[in-house]
């Protein structure tokens, strides 16, 4: 069940980023045994120092869905995230979809993740992005452990349809989700765009890098032009085109190394296009919709946040 949130014009949009290193991905979990992961070679901190300095060439903070697995051997790059100004969040320990597990295993891996976050950077961690979106119709028992492990939001209902996820009916601007135990979360759809009765992807991840810039600049305009806000959201491996390629199926290669040369321009052309601030900076700006709400969930985050 959702409550819809009253909108009102806004001209700030969120960005995030989804910290998982390029072996870690969904294309090639098939191929990629998570027993194996300490045998790559790790890339994930330094290309999270490479946008760090790219968000501080341009002000910019963002939120940081972060890996626990990743925050547990890579303290350090957590720690500097935070204490460059940015907010960090939970993207799950192992990578698992959701709909994957059961909802005592999904509790421990969230619990696991947030321990390794706030054990390398001593901040409360607050909001969650599922792994591949992958909290769906099958897996919405989430929402209800979500909120009672104390996250305040999340960013995980990808209102599309997908062969790896997506809820299409869902709404496609923020809303209050009411869980199953009476608890609320909100929840931020990434950025999709309405054509011909149907919604697109756009702006972010994989649509950010296949499709043409001229598309995402599209949709920023139908968003501006509606008064509302997008999530734009990318991955570090995603401004690294020297990457070790990986061997998997012909869709996941063309999916996660398609124009990986081209991510950073065209991150710094949005970056210079557009105002940006993470969720948490979102939600005490005087032009957020969520303001405007009544919900519980809504006076927390805003209370946590000294609003």
């Amino acid at each position: 069940m959702t409550e819809p949130i009253a909108s009102s014009e806004a001209r700030t949009h969120v960005l995030t980023v989804d910290v998982e290193d390029y072996f870690q991905v969904e294309a090639f979990a098939g191929t990629v045994s998570r027993a194996t992961w300490d045998e790559y070679t790790p890339r994930v901190a330094g290309n999270c120092q490479r946008l760090l300095d790219i968000f501080d060439r341009y002000q910019v903070k963002a939120t940081f869905f972060v890996l626990g697995w990743v925050a547990e051997r890579f303290p350090e790059i957590v720690r500097e995230i935070h204490e460059r100004g940015h907010e960090l969040a939970c993207h799950s320990f192992w990578h698992r979809k959701v709909d994957s597990l059961t909802p005592a295993q999904f509790r421990s891996d969230t619990k696991e993740a947030c321990d390794a976050i706030e054990n390398a950077a001593s901040v409360r961690v607050t909001g969650y992005r599922a792994p591949t979106w992958s909290i769906t119709q099958r897996s919405l028992w989430a929402f209800d452990v979500l909120a009672e492990e104390g996250f305040k939001y999340d960013s995980s209902i990808y209102p599309i349809h997908h062969d790896l996820y997506g809820i299409p009916g869902a709404n496609r601007y923020p809303y209050v989700q009411v869980c199953g135990n009476g608890q609320t979360l909100l929840e931020f759809p990434p950025a999709t765009i309405r054509i011909a009765g149907m919604n697109f992807p756009a702006a972010g991840g994989g649509y950010l890098r296949i499709f043409p810039l001229a598309y995402t600049s599209w949709v920023f305009r139908q968003f501006e032009k509606a008064g509302k806000s997008l999530v734009l959201y990318l991955h570090p491996w995603e401004i690294d085109p020297e990457q070790p390629r990986l061997a998997g199926p012909l869709k996941s290669r063309f999916r996660h190394y398609t124009n990986l040369h081209r991510t950073q321009e065209r991150l710094e052309l949005l970056l210079q296009r557009y105002r940006f601030v993470p969720f948490r900076d979102y939600l005490l700006d005087g032009q957020c919709p969520m303001r405007l709400g009544k919900s519980p969930a809504v006076n927390s985050i805003q209370e946590a946040a000294g609003c």
